[in-house]
């Protein structure tokens, strides 16, 4: 049905009702094809009528409904879409001489699963052992004919399965059974389709199940599930509840508002595809019927709290990386053009939308980023949800003005707006005004039945809004005042609409084997080592080549480093000569050699003022003592070669530091030689005070330039 046709006919529907003073949720008749005599219950939908189960023959069905001097249930039909009628035999292909029925039929129809006797010929004594339960059966339609299947595997001799109810989607079968594992009287249960049987039955739980009778499941096409049960708290004897799941787990059952239920046995629930009418099975009369319902008020089953869309965030980096302020700030950028500076940020946007999120720890002398601490891709959505716009309060005798015309729900139509005002009145509507008698506490309902526009899929959707009624303006106005108190802003991280994609994170994610490069450049194609581009560089620097298989590019470095401080004044040169792609960045060693080599530095450190006695090349005792951890290294990897620089700070001449670092550096590979490791794999850099990490204008800079270092010459 076009769905412009389905929200007019629920509007007029509903507006005709709200017009005329109808206060029940439901109104019903009894169909003109129950009978006053037999019973006719359990009906579902089938082509263009109903199919149902009623003992309009003789005999006695024990095992189930336990009516004493009734006829043997048997399916019959209705064709409703003529005038009903009493109805007929539905197929002689899978009548017993036995109790058949319910029934249930696939979205196709081709298929039908129904309840019978798992004996249903032989002699009297056969077919009326105690053992002989109720199980369930199917039936496919060929040609127009029902040929018979095998009853499920998991039928039992020992207790029964049936009232069938097979989910919309196929995947799967819902059924009663009073298996004596189950909680108590008969249980619901449901089998889940894998691609040629059905599985092993899974109780529904204590959330569903009671020690009474549940039974006569139906699932609509939104997965819900109604069912009817006499142990759940109800008007009296078996009542028609509701329940759906929600992460997993079925939710609380909700009872149905009269006259759908009654104090007499009410079951066996079907509706249309949005639940404006459909039938019902009571036995509120002398025999159990069939009644036809229709919807006069939408009835909202679950309501969550309405949410407000965030817009405003706290954004925070946990990750520990040092930096010294005196040349670095941590900067949040955002791709609005809003900057912020620190670790930690709030920032709004304007509304949902994508946006990018970075952390750079940046230059203050040339303003240029030095690093990329944190970024990523931020998709910002609007809540899925009813939406009531609406004052937080309103004064008793004045009508209150509320919407639902922000209600969002992209990729759906929304065909109905339903409002329950907390104070026993209900209309239907987009814009609304009701107005309160008594000042109080309400609760204000909005409910939605929407469709996905892709599945077809309806589902009815509600949120509860509080809004408090005062007799007094001033009372009024100092409430609003309170109210309009900035709200709490939450971490984007964990706010459930806010979705980072593509996310780069450093710290939060480090560990011991990374280091950080300061990169010359990065390129798509391999670069010779003469290209044009190396010969601006002085001779101190150094450049190793990398290749990262996750972007597909070769990084070109200068300058590795355990600390991400170590490669600023590389970084801070670099720019000066004009590279200005050069950036620093992580880099988490790969080969266990790198990494051992990585941890011994890490260990044990790199100051030569701890290797060597002050002022000459002479190796002290925790020089040698680290010197055997380096020749220990050297025999475990004996292909690697391994070359050894030694810094000082710039304190005396350029040429004595040179020659002192030198010195000291052909010291450390006189000892591994000294003691076997062959001098071809060992090369001395003494590089003075050319390469700081530090300036050396305070003692504490100046010491942390007296280093040593050890790299793998690849």
């Amino acid at each position: 049905m076009n769905k412009y046709l389905i929200l007019c006919i629920l509007i007029a529907f509903l507006l005709q009702n709200s017009i005329f003073g109808q206060s029940d949720t439901y109104s019903i008749d009894i169909t003109n094809f129950s009978s006053r005599k037999y019973d006719e219950f359990s009906p579902v939908y089938y082509k263009n009528g109903l199919v149902f189960c009623t003992n309009r023959k003789t005999g006695l069905f024990l095992n189930y409904l336990g009516q004493d001097n009734k006829g043997l249930l048997k399916i019959h039909f209705v064709d409703i879409s003529k005038g009903a009628g009493k109805g007929k035999l539905f197929s002689r292909d899978i009548k017993t001489r036995f109790n058949d029925g319910p029934a249930s039929f696939s979205k196709d129809g081709d298929t039908i699963y129904y309840s019978r006797n798992l004996k249903v010929d032989g002699s009297i004594r056969e077919i009326t052992n105690p053992r002989n339960k109720l199980g369930i059966f199917s039936a496919i339609n060929i040609d127009g004919n029902w040929i018979k299947g095998q009853g499920l595997r998991f039928n039992n001799e020992y207790y029964n399965i049936t009232t069938p109810y097979i989910s919309p989607d196929g995947n799967f079968l819902f059924f009663a059974s009073d298996n004596p594992e189950g909680f108590g009287g008969t249980d619901l249960y449901y089998s889940e389709w894998k691609t040629d049987y059905w599985d092993d039955p899974v109780n529904l739980g204590p959330e569903i199940n009671t020690a009474g009778n549940e039974s006569y499941p139906y699932v609509n096409s939104a997965g819900g599930l109604f069912f009817s049960s006499d142990g759940h708290e109800g008007l009296g004897g078996k009542d028609i509840f509701y329940t759906e799941k929600k992460n997993g787990k079925w939710q609380k059952p909700v009872h149905l508002d009269p006259p759908i239920n009654s104090q007499f046995d009410d079951f066996g629930l079907i509706a249309d595809s949005i639940f404006s009418e459909g039938y019902f099975s009571s036995g509120r009369k002398n025999s159990i019927d069939i009644y036809h319902y229709k919807t006069n008020f939408q009835q909202l089953f679950y309501c969550s709290d309405q949410r407000e869309n965030q817009y405003c965030f706290i954004f925070t980096d946990k990750g520990e990386i040092p930096v010294d302020d005196r040349y670095i700030q941590y900067i949040w950028s955002f791709s609005d053009g809003t900057k912020v500076q620190g670790l930690n940020a709030e920032h709004c946007f304007k509304g949902p939308g994508a946006y990018t999120v970075s952390l750079d720890a940046i230059d203050k002398n040339t303003g240029r980023v030095f690093f990329t601490k944190q970024r990523y891709d931020l998709e910002l959505k609007d809540i899925e949800q009813p939406v009531i716009t609406s004052p937080n309060s309103a004064l008793s005798g004045e009508p209150v003005q509320l919407d639902g015309l922000m209600s969002f729900f992209p990729g759906s139509d929304i065909l109905l707006k339903t409002w329950y005002f907390g104070d026993g009145v209900r209309t239907v509507g987009e814009s609304v005004s009701h107005t309160y008698k008594e000042k109080g506490d309400y609760e204000v309902r909005l409910g939605l039945k929407i469709r996905d526009n892709s599945t077809g899929v309806i589902r009815d959707v509600c949120v509860v809004k509080p809004l408090r009624v005062f007799d007094s303006l001033a009372e009024k106005n100092t409430y609003d005042s309170e109210e309009s108190k900035p709200y709490h802003r939450s971490d984007i991280k964990e706010y459930d609409h806010a979705f980072q994609k593509n996310i780069y994170s450093v710290g939060e994610d480090s560990n011991q084997d990374m280091v950080f490069h300061v990169e010359l450049l990065s390129s798509g194609t391999r670069l010779s080592a003469d290209n044009e581009i190396f010969k601006k560089l002085p001779a101190k620097f150094t450049v190793k080549e990398f290749y990262l298989p996750e972007a597909g590019s070769y990084s070109y470095v200068v300058r590795e480093e355990m600390s991400l401080m170590n490669t600023y004044p590389a970084f801070a040169e670099i720019l000066k000569l004009g590279f200005s792609d050069a950036k620093v960045k992580p880099f988490v060693l790969q080969d266990a050699e790198s990494k051992e080599l990585n941890n011994l530095k890490r260990v044990f450190g790199v100051s030569a003022d701890a290797y060597f006695r002050p002022g000459t090349y002479n190796l002290s005792s925790a020089g040698t003592q680290f010197m055997d951890l380096v020749l220990g290294f050297m025999s475990k990897y004996p292909g690697v070669k391994l070359e050894i620089e030694v810094h000082t700070d710039t304190q005396g001449s350029a040429y004595s530091n040179q020659v002192l670092s030198q010195r000291r550096a052909e010291a450390m590979v006189n000892y591994l030689v000294i003691n076997g490791i062959n001098r071809n794999k060992l090369i001395a850099k003494g590089y003075g005070g050319t390469r700081p990490v530090a300036s050396n204008i305070l003692e504490a800079d100046r010491k942390l330039n007296r280093r040593v270092d050890f790299t793998i010459v690849k």
